[in-house]
């Protein structure tokens, strides 16, 4: 059986071309099993219940997921790949260059007990998917101090060669024709009552959500001044644009439209630090972009500049009354970020919290305990729905024939 919604009272699922409701078969008033349109439909109106309140306060949450591209079930790699697709790249290039240890012998340096690669039935070797590139990257960074003189260049030299291969292929531009974050960004946005603001929060570094803002007109505050060289305040997420009407007696403001804010919780391909400061600049003018690489450290890391700003105000609001958080790509693997949300649902009574993933029914520690959550009546639902397919199809206003 196929979960495609899941809320505390409710489950759409189906089953070779079947429809069900809490494991029903779902039928029209002809008494004839339903269409996927029927379907789909079915479960947009209940998305539109959950999201269509009034909040005062709306934020998405994008994680990795959302810039993976999927047609008929392969990863484009011009845009985002999967973890596991970026730890075989990194596997494979390693071992092209024998001046750079192989990712097994780094294994086995830093004491990373998990082989590498295994054989498959066949006898070919690939990467083993219990490999997990975070928490070897966490030995690699750690063990960096206990490095035998002997070895130190070569270890510093693959090291430096896998963090840009992460740069490297988290460097990609937005496609309109592809991709669907602009459509996301009106969507969502229109679920905001000025002066309010949609609040993007982002795990990710790439710049998609930038431009695809661009691409429609969309201001993005993205915590930098609005200088010729701008550079990081955290101060600018409490500001907005305002024009005066000309009515001198009730001195009234008109807000202006098409305007978010921008938090990128793990650093930017755009960023930057000079003797100033965090500097936003074009990718490609960047030699050293400010990242938190993907490794158990992230959470030393967030409480360095900028990130405990940039994680402080999420955390801020996630605390303010009547909230709406969407997820979309996020697995909550992240365990800090995990907790921080957690915690929000157990405190805020009034922050209700939409998953959507390709994959509702994941398990890691943090997905089961918003899945009890879910069953203790907190406002959590998960959607079976990615940025790039039909997510913001299932975002969009229902309406009832």
């Amino acid at each position: 059986m196929n979960e495609h919604y899941i809320s505390s009272n409710l489950i759409y699922s189906s089953e070779n071309d079947q429809f069900f409701k809490n494991n029903t078969p779902i039928k029209n008033d002809k008494d004839m099993d339903i269409q996927q349109s029927e379907f789909n439909s079915l479960i947009k109106k209940e998305i539109s219940s959950f999201i269509h309140k009034s909040f005062s306060n709306i934020i998405a949450l994008i994680g990795a997921g959302a810039s993976v591209l999927c047609t008929a079930g392969t990863v484009d790699t011009r845009f985002g790949k999967t973890v596991f697709m970026l730890a075989t790249l990194i596997n494979d290039e390693l071992k092209l260059d024998p001046s750079l240890f192989t990712l097994q012998q780094l294994a086995d340096l830093c004491k990373y007990d998990i082989p590498v690669e295994i054989s498959d039935t066949d006898g070919n070797i690939k990467l083993n998917s219990a490999f997990n590139l975070e928490d070897f990257l966490s030995n690699l960074l750690s063990f960096e101090k206990y490095v035998s003189a002997i070895e130190h260049d070569k270890y510093i030299a693959s090291k430096k060669k896998i963090l840009s291969l992460i740069i490297s292929n988290t460097s990609y531009d937005y496609d309109n024709s592809y991709l669907k974050h602009s459509a996301f960004i009106n969507t969502v946005s229109h679920l905001v009552n000025a002066p309010s603001k949609l609040t993007i929060v982002t795990t990710n570094y790439d710049t998609l959500i930038e431009d695809a803002a661009d691409s429609i007109g969309y201001t993005v505050m993205d915590g930098f001044s609005f200088s010729h060289r701008p550079y990081f305040d955290s101060d600018m997420f409490e500001w907005n644009l305002v024009k005066d009407i000309e009515n001198i007696k009730t001195r009234e403001l008109e807000y202006k439209k098409n305007i978010l804010n921008l938090l990128k919780l793990h650093g930017s391909l755009t960023w930057e630090r000079d003797g100033q400061g965090i500097r936003r600049k074009e990718k490609s003018d960047v030699i050293e972009p400010i990242m938190i690489f993907p490794s158990s450290e992230k959470y030393m890391q967030s409480y360095q500049d900028p990130y405990f700003e940039l994680f402080a105000k999420f955390q801020e609001l996630l605390k303010r009354p009547n909230t709406l958080l969407i997820t979309s790509g996020f697995s909550f693997a992240d365990n800090h970020i995990s907790q921080m949300i957690i915690q929000a649902i157990l405190h805020n009574k009034s922050l209700a919290l939409l998953i959507s993933d390709y994959n509702i029914n994941q398990s890691n520690p943090n997905w089961d305990k918003l899945t009890e959550l879910m069953k203790h009546n907190y406002q959590i639902a998960f959607l079976q729905a990615t940025m790039n397919s039909d997510l913001t199809d299932y975002l969009g206003e229902y309406y009832d024939d």
